[in-house]
């Protein structure tokens, strides 16, 4: 059976995102006004009988000087990536973004590989079995997702450079999660570390209170963020960023992104912004004070955004990625440490993949960033 692919509506792209249990955030409309830098567009696959079957939301950047784009799907596109004929959904999209000037398609398949579950990565932790994540045996498999791999190949698609295993991914290859679905808040808080429970309840001791935030608090949220870009050694967003992606997702729909504060005795000690769609939840970005750290400001604000999900019916509760490393030495090491804590799942996707539609200026664009 074929299918068709034409562009599509906003209005038609979301309602097909609402009927599905999960889609990324970066695959909803909105996001296209997020990345204001790109040109944005919704795709829509349509089977025999006219329906939307699948929704992909693509942003172009141009290169400089040229009439010729990048065409980017962030973790997507939304379609049947288990389909044994994955060409009847991914051809007709190639023809399109070459229609439209794209050079090269790069797209983040929303699949995961395998799982392992928190007491796995402390026991090999402990035991300093293994240096990455990848060489400890997995809880769980997805062995379809293998076969996804080998049909991306089969068909001309390159796996990113490392199999996207790099922290700086656009797209994270590996991700903490910790599941809602079928528990309790009892049993998710059970799940925690010592030290989790610990932090949680001295700082609700200290009296950290945690509120949540709107537009106007965005700066207060800002100014946090830069204290910890500084400490960090990272290059910070400007306010104006949040500010358009507060206003773009949450016209889309009021609960798309939320902002929490975290205050003890009058004082902004952290805050974080949280994304959701459908029964899917992420933790977006963190910020945090220097000083005051005693009070366990961001183990309360964890802890409350994990209740807000749960309470909006979440599923799942993703703390975003990780690297994959398990060297207690390297300076990545600190933050899959803290996600452990919650008792979740790490995460392995299949990892971004690009299919160049003119070798040469793939190349080009290669070494253009590689030289970045």
């Amino acid at each position: 059976m074929s299918l068709r692919l034409r562009t599509i509506t906003r209005e038609e792209h979301l309602a097909f995102i609402r009927s599905r249990a999960s889609a990324s955030h970066m695959q909803v409309p909105s996001w296209g006004d997020v990345k204001a830098e790109w040109r944005s567009e919704s795709i829509g696959w349509f089977d025999e009988a006219n329906q939307l079957v699948g929704a992909g939301l693509v942003l172009y950047r141009q290169l400089p000087k040229l009439k010729r784009y990048l065409a980017y799907l962030p973790e997507g596109p939304v379609i049947d990536w288990f389909d044994r004929d994955l060409d009847r959904w991914l051809q007709p999209m190639l023809a399109h973004l070459k229609s439209q000037g794209a050079f090269s398609v790069k797209m983040g398949p929303p699949v995961v590989i395998r799982r392992w579950n928190a007491p796995t990565i402390k026991e090999a932790i402990a035991a300093k079995q293994a240096k990455r994540l990848r060489d400890v045996e997995a809880d769980w498999y997805e062995p379809r997702a293998f076969e996804v791999a080998d049909r991306l190949r089969k068909a001309g698609w390159l796996q990113g450079e490392d199999g996207g295993a790099g922290f700086g991914d656009v797209q994270p290859r590996y991700v903490f999660q910790v599941p809602l679905a079928n528990r309790s808040l009892d049993d998710i808080q059970k799940g925690f570390n010592q030290l989790w429970r610990r932090n949680i309840k001295k700082a609700e001791k200290s009296g950290v209170e945690v509120v949540q935030g709107g537009y106007d608090e965005l700066p207060v949220f800002h100014q946090l963020y830069l204290v910890t870009a500084e400490r960090d050694k990272f290059t910070p967003r400007p306010l104006a960023y949040f500010q358009r992606m507060w206003k773009a997702l949450t016209a889309e729909d009021p609960n798309r992104m939320r902002l929490y504060i975290a205050y003890h005795e009058g004082e902004p000690l952290a805050a974080t912004t949280m994304l959701v769609v459908g029964e899917h939840v992420w933790y977006s970005y963190g910020a945090s004070a220097n000083h005051k750290r005693e009070v366990k400001p961001s183990n309360a604000i964890q802890w409350r955004m994990m209740r807000d999900s749960y309470a909006l019916g979440g599923g799942v509760y993703d703390l975003r990625g990780i690297s994959d490393t398990l060297d207690e030495n390297d300076h990545l090491f600190g933050l899959i440490q803290f996600k452990v804590g919650t008792g979740g799942q790490a995460a392995e996707y299949l990892g971004e993949w690009d299919f160049p539609l003119n070798k040469l200026l793939h190349k080009a664009l290669d070494l253009y960033m590689s030289r970045r």
